[in-house]
């Protein structure tokens, strides 16, 4: 809870992940994927429940091991390679009304911290800004990426700012990184998106940044893991 305000954190994960097939439960450094954000959920100061929300047997079984609610299946209409990903947070705030704020972490970002979380839902609650999402600053600077025609001929993705001489000289961009979302229930609703013009941008480091999409970056997880133990 924050500022009297009931927090509602949802992690969706469904069965048929493609990329890594059983991504959610694949194991990392000897503990299943999406533990790692169950545990960085219940570190947080002020979600007052956590759940999960699967289509799976067998997701359900290993979150409810590490200690997260599930409190219902996920239909299997909300659960298909093109549903979007607003979908199961609307589902789950309907089947469980009366929370003021949702919190969306994703079990792809494992190394996302109970810190990272409440940083993100203390803007928004500070601000009054309807929603907040984590971001870091890319690897990459857009103003350094073209497009290319049909005969390979180079575009800049970005017109060059004005004065620009050196890579320091950029303007510093964000990405979305996928590790936390968090908005008010009632204008989630109403708008069906965590990013609008009011949404504010929580930063966060590359290291705790870190996503899985494909059995490289699994393994690059397993990596990093490795070099911390």
């Amino acid at each position: 809870m924050v500022n009297d305000k009931k927090i509602l954190a949802v992690i969706p994960a469904r069965g048929g992940s493609k990329g890594v097939p059983r991504k959610n439960i694949r194991p990392l450094a000897g503990k299943a994927l999406l533990a790692w954000s169950i545990e960085a959920a219940r570190g947080s100061r002020y979600i007052d429940r956590l759940i999960i929300s699967s289509d799976d047997a067998e997701i359900i079984e290993v979150a409810r091991e590490a200690g997260c609610e599930a409190p219902f299946v996920r239909p299997a209409e909300l659960a298909r390679d093109d549903t979007p990903g607003i979908e199961p947070v609307i589902h789950a705030l309907k089947m469980l009304p009366g929370y003021d704020y949702v919190v969306l972490l994703q079990p792809t970002s494992p190394f996302r911290t109970a810190d990272d979380i409440d940083r993100c839902i203390e803007m928004c609650a500070e601000s009054g800004a309807p929603s907040c999402v984590s971001v870091t600053q890319p690897d990459k600077n857009p103003f350094w990426m073209y497009a290319l025609d049909e005969e390979t001929r180079m575009t800049p993705l970005l017109p060059p700012p004005e004065g620009f001489s050196r890579r320091q000289d950029l303007p510093k961009v964000y990405a979305l990184n996928g590790a936390v979302y968090v908005a008010e229930t009632n204008w989630l609703f109403e708008n069906r998106t965590f990013l609008t013009a009011d949404t504010l941008g929580c930063i966060m480091s590359r290291e705790h940044a870190v996503d899985i999409d494909t059995e490289q970056d699994l393994a690059f997880c397993e990596f990093l893991v490795g070099t911390k133990a």
